[in-house]
């Protein structure tokens, strides 16, 4: 069963890999760098500081134990654990694999960090303006899939390395969440009626 998912998961990443052109070689090879995304960082801060003002500290110091726990658990709990070589590193589809600019990325693939952390924040951000910002989920789900999608072009990760790594984001995006608001309702809100 394993074996089978993982050739299904290595075929699909050569037919997505294989779509590729000078073009969005450059494109695909800056989206996959964070601070490429520093505009939409400040419009998100933006509407944090917008919609729950002296929150806002509070919120960002979620965003970090966010990413500190998607980054390492995806690094700790996964890559050390179960070894995956990343497409990159694959002795088994050395010539078939697209990389751009020399790209290769670490040894280990499994799973994506970039993937956890961007679908850590997607789902942190949803969560907390949903129903301030309408338009605001559709938009960060794309971004998300957006930059996933920029791993598998550059070669660095299989969809299956994608898709565990979303996973792991969403669930623990979800969770840091449930800590902001538990403790925003506990401690924040009623240090704000105070004032």
């Amino acid at each position: 069963m394993i074996d089978t998912l993982k050739q299904w998961d290595t075929a699909l990443f050569l037919f997505l890999n294989s779509k590729h052109n000078a073009f969005f070689d450059v494109v695909m090879f800056w989206m996959t760098k964070g601070w490429f995304w520093i505009p939409v960082y400040i419009l998100l801060l933006y509407f944090i500081i917008k919609h729950y003002k002296f929150q806002t500290l509070y919120i960002i110091l979620g965003y970090a134990l966010l990413v500190a726990l998607t980054d390492q658990a995806s690094v700790q709990i996964f890559k050390n654990t179960f070894h995956r070589l990343r497409p990159s590193h694959e002795p088994l589809l050395d010539g078939l694999v697209h990389n751009v600019n020399g790209y290769l990325g670490g040894k280990y693939g499994f799973v994506s960090s970039h993937a956890s952390n961007f679908f850590g924040i997607t789902i942190f951000t949803i969560l907390l303006l949903r129903k301030k910002v309408k338009f605001l989920p559709a938009l960060l789900i794309i971004w998300a899939f957006l930059i996933c999608y920029t791993r598998i072009y550059l070669g660095v990760h299989y969809p299956g390395d994608i898709l565990c790594g979303a996973i792991l984001g969403i669930i623990i995006g979800f969770g840091v969440y449930k800590l902001y608001t538990f403790l925003s309702t506990k401690f924040l809100l009623k240090k704000e009626k105070k004032v």
